[in-house]
């Protein structure tokens, strides 16, 4: 069996230490889009906890949400007072969490990020989210994915 990714091993350490309770689970195949994690894992896609991070005029703001939505930027700039929100490119991405797209986890990360979590993943007893790599994932509750990241509850899309 290989070694873990050194990135899963941050995640895992991380996660360790904030006190998360969830399982990390390694797919076999990499999972960088909500509907290919959902399959993987057996749940609804609006379980997974897609991590979004925007570039808000060269601060990072990491957008946690449902994989049922689509991120409304106007929506969720209103709701957090910041400047445009725009996707970050992958290496504004690795620069500020340490990772690549697709495979973001919400902690972690080499200093702290603006954390927003989507309320609608309340909805969901078992959320899943990324655990560093596209490959793995880990299993969380929302209001410890609140804990974990300190993060703060939006509305990302209007429903």
């Amino acid at each position: 069996m290989s070694a873990e990714h050194p990135s899963i091993t941050r995640f895992r350490d991380e996660h360790q230490r904030r006190g998360g309770t969830g399982e990390i689970v390694i797919l076999p195949d990499s999972v960088h889009t909500a509907a290919l994690a959902a399959e993987a894992l057996g749940c609804e896609v609006g379980a997974i906890a897609n991590s979004l991070l925007f570039d808000a005029d060269g601060a990072p703001v990491l957008i946690l949400t449902s994989g049922a939505h689509r991120v409304d930027t106007d929506l969720v700039r209103t709701a957090i007072g910041g400047p445009e929100l725009r996707r970050a490119k992958p290496e504004f991405v690795r620069e500020h969490t340490g990772q690549v797209i697709g495979g973001v986890s919400p902690i972690g990360h080499p200093a702290p990020v603006p954390t927003y979590l989507d309320r609608w993943l309340q909805r969901h007893e078992v959320v899943w989210a990324a655990a560093g790599h596209p490959a793995a994932v880990f299993s969380t509750t929302y209001d410890e994915l609140l804990d974990l990241t300190g993060g703060t509850p939006i509305d990302v899309a209007k429903d």
